[in-house]
């Protein structure tokens, strides 16, 4: 069994290469896979492997940075490794909006997921759901509404036209993009502004499937692809053709094909790409049937 811990922290950092290397080499040492996002606005990642060298590992990482603590965190278990390999990445900031954030203007605009219930069942309140359209098509609160923008950077363009009087509950995976929206908005005028704690995954881990307002999975970045309430493994897949979310109703499609196309990329694949993943669907049949494993198949034990 892995377990996957998802975490984020807002806090100045220099030295951004040097960093890089000693969490990079650290990670590879102790069989840590995953992706860490580092700018000098702060971190954002999540990470898997083993529990014990995990724990080891999170303490590292939070020397590395001089961090006693992350302003947001999140653990779930994995019946396989959901990732391939370790990547530290170097960005200008850990969620791209055009938006610097730090420690002194966040805000404590919290709502714990036991309290997300009654505010976002008040009528007045608008429920955003700040994700993109393809992880709001796999799951979302019941009445929210999703700004349909491909890119993060477009998103406040439609945050400036929303109703300033409104209350707004925003969500989104485990918080972090909320947090920036939250600056935003407040700095436009906005003075009812409230977000998650914690993300979906917190409400999804502590909220009861028979209390939830929780409408279908939750997609996530990882081989997993989507999770459940109590953060167990979803039923969605990945197209291989598009990298977009697939249930099982998508797969009995015409348009379907397995490791090669489905209904929402089929007609845009040219047939030598349409060719050029089978060949690659193929390889990965060949490679589970000897036992070996092939770098796109989903899980990488």
């Amino acid at each position: 069994m892995f377990e996957v811990f998802g975490f984020y922290k807002f806090k100045k950092l220099t030295t951004l290469k040097k960093n890089k290397i000693l969490i990079q080499d650290f990670l590879v040492k102790k069989n840590i896979r995953g992706t860490v996002i580092i700018a000098n606005e702060g971190v954002n990642a999540t990470i898997s492997g083993k529990p014990l060298d995990l724990k080891v590992a999170i303490t590292k990482i939070k020397k590395i940075l001089d961090f006693k603590k992350f302003d947001s965190e999140n653990s779930s278990k994995s019946k396989f490794q959901p990732f391939h390999k370790a990547k530290v990445k170097i960005k200008k900031e850990v969620v791209p909006m055009g938006l610097t954030l730090s420690s002194k203007n966040k805000k404590n605009n919290h709502v714990d997921p036991k309290k997300w219930n009654k505010l976002i069942a008040d009528k007045e309140t608008l429920v955003l759901d700040s994700r993109k359209p393809f992880e709001y098509k796999v799951g979302t609160f019941k009445k929210s509404v999703n700004p349909d923008v491909d890119n993060f950077r477009e998103f406040p363009k439609y945050l400036s036209k929303l109703d300033k009087k409104k209350p707004i509950a925003m969500f989104c995976t485990g918080g972090i993009r909320c947090e920036k929206a939250s600056v935003f908005l407040e700095k436009k005028g906005f003075k009812n502004v409230f977000q998650l704690k914690g993300g979906i995954l917190n409400y999804l881990k502590n909220i009861k499937k028979k209390e939830s307002l929780w409408k279908g999975e939750c997609f996530v970045f990882d081989n997993r692809i989507s999770v459940k309430h109590g953060l167990i493994a979803g039923t969605y897949s990945m197209c291989s053709g598009c990298r977009k979310p697939i249930s099982a109703k998508d797969k009995k499609s015409t348009k379907y094909e397995e490791g090669v196309s489905c209904a929402n990329c089929h007609d845009d694949l040219t047939e030598i790409q349409k060719n050029r993943f089978r060949m690659r669907q193929k390889q990965i049949t060949l490679a589970k049937k000897s036992g070996s494993k092939h770098i796109f198949q989903k899980e990488f034990k």
